[in-house]
């Protein structure tokens, strides 16, 4: 009997082109997470068998990119649209097989791209900058990371003032709760100041207790710093 490995392949249809191909995925009880950082990002116990790398589907024909919370139809102006600017220039290459971080990072950011012509969600593309984000802390890449986090932090802004997130699995305590985290780790300390006290305000309101209580322990981190700082 053969070993059975974390990794498999699952054969998908691009949505663009219609072109068949594998894309390599992870076994769920292979998945060890060890701990959450403030911001989410999951630490594995073995950083070998991460499903980040793997989030994001690339056609290997035509380029497109894309995750499995994108709109599965195209109405025929973006279909052009995509074609015109990713399919026209793609040079066919095979994002399946075991990804480095720099090749994920790579298949996000054309996924990112994708999302936009697709008008794809504020939120979606704030979750794509962010999990780019938490590759290049994995890599020690720093500049790179906070980059990244403001342009999430920025995506996640746009998305609570035009109410884009509604009908997600993101609710408005906790999209507020990104905001302000990552503000926080930009040191950005008034608009995390700003953005954790309105999640305080909505305390009463919410089911979500565990961003409260999470938001209530940075609030109380951020004045100790504050007070030492002095």
């Amino acid at each position: 009997m053969s070993e059975v490995t974390p990794f498999f392949e699952r054969k998908l249809e691009c949505p663009l082109c219609k072109h068949s191909f594998k894309t390599t995925k992870i076994r769920s009880r292979f998945i060890k997470i060890e701990r959450h950082d403030s911001d989410f990002c999951p630490v594995y116990n073995d950083e070998s068998v991460n499903p980040l790398l793997y989030n994001v589907h690339v056609c290997p024909s035509c380029g497109y990119s894309y995750t499995d919370e994108f709109q599965t139809f195209f109405v025929p102006l973006i279909r052009e649209e995509l074609e015109e600017k990713v399919a026209k220039h793609w040079t066919p290459q095979d994002f399946g097989g075991k990804r480095t971080i720099a090749k994920a990072v790579n298949a996000y950011k054309l996924a990112i791209y994708c999302g936009m012509i697709r008008r794809e969600k504020k939120v979606t593309i704030a979750g794509l900058y962010l999990r780019i984000a938490w590759l290049y802390r994995l890599a020690s890449m720093h500049a790179e990371e906070a980059r990244f986090m403001k342009l999430s932090a920025l995506e996640y802004s746009e998305s609570y003032s035009n109410d884009d997130f509604s009908g997600t699995q993101m609710s408005e305590v906790r999209i507020l709760y990104m905001i302000a985290e990552l503000q926080r780790r930009l040191g950005n300390r008034d608009a995390a100041v700003l953005y954790f006290s309105k999640i305080i305000e909505k305390q009463q309101s919410t089911m979500d207790r565990k961003v409260v209580d999470m938001a209530r322990e940075r609030w109380q981190e951020m004045r100790e710093t504050m007070k030492t700082a002095l």
